[in-house]
């Protein structure tokens, strides 16, 4: 697949929520997977020349994380879901990886989240998911033993909106049961780090599931009528708004 417009993906950023409060930013997702890409510089000029504030990376690309230095934009940098096994098992593989991904590059280069896999929960591998909790706790403890730790940069995990069993209206929303044990564990650890609660919202998905007239405006911020929640009786005017809401409602149970 070619990609012409330096594969920064989605002007909203995947929405990052804390147990207390919303942070709402524009930002946006820088993939790598591209035959005809330009050079990290550019992209850098290119984000300096945008109200951007904040870059995600699907892994920890030196030449990306170091053309972004001394620009402001805060940066999240991510570990694959095959290192998970080994930063949960192995305490001085997760020492080796902050050592090697973060250290030469902070604070010039403003990491702010290391996002330890993605999705896990999508791909039913129920050792895998096993792993994540003390995948990003060992994480947690290296930053802490590189003095990257008191809130300088946060650890977590992105997950996927089927986390949530029922989203539809917003005020139904409720995770599945089958991931109730681990995202408890996942979500006590984002309170007590402080982290957030990350998710990557898929509008075009909801978008195909429900072809309504007016879905497609709907899900691209165009004018539409709206839809009530007939439970709260809020009212959404877009599918964005909506698919956050989701999990907002559910941290206040």
């Amino acid at each position: 697949m070619r990609a012409s417009v330096y594969s920064l993906i989605l002007l909203f950023f995947s929405c990052l929520l804390h147990l207390s409060k919303s942070q709402p930013f524009l930002g946006v997702n820088y993939g790598l997977t591209a035959d005809n890409l330009p050079p990290p510089s550019a992209s850098a000029k290119l984000l300096q020349s945008t109200t951007f504030q904040k870059v995600r990376l699907y892994g920890s690309d030196p030449a990306v994380i170091k053309a972004l230095a001394n620009t402001g934009i805060e940066i999240v940098i991510g570990a694959s879901n095959g290192d998970v096994p080994g930063l949960a098992s192995d305490p001085s593989f997760a020492r080796s990886w902050v050592e090697t991904n973060v250290v030469p590059y902070y604070p010039a280069s403003k990491i702010v989240l290391i996002a330890v896999g993605n999705e896990i929960t999508s791909f039913g591998d129920n050792s895998l998911m096993s792993q994540l909790l003390p995948a990003m706790k060992n994480v947690q403890t290296a930053l802490e033993a590189a003095s990257l730790g008191g809130g300088k940069i946060k650890v977590s995990t992105v997950h996927i909106m089927s986390v949530l069993a029922g989203s539809d209206p917003p005020s139904t929303a409720v995770f599945k049961p089958e991931h109730a044990d681990i995202l408890k564990g996942l979500l006590e650890f984002n309170s007590e780090t402080g982290s957030p609660f990350a998710v990557n919202p898929y509008p075009f998905f909801a978008y195909q599931d429900d072809r309504r007239p007016e879905t497609l405006a709907y899900c691209l911020f165009q004018a539409n009528p709206g839809r009530v929640d007939p439970n709260s009786n809020l009212k959404y005017m877009n599918m964005f708004d909506a698919q956050v809401l989701h999990f907002l409602t559910y941290f206040k149970f």
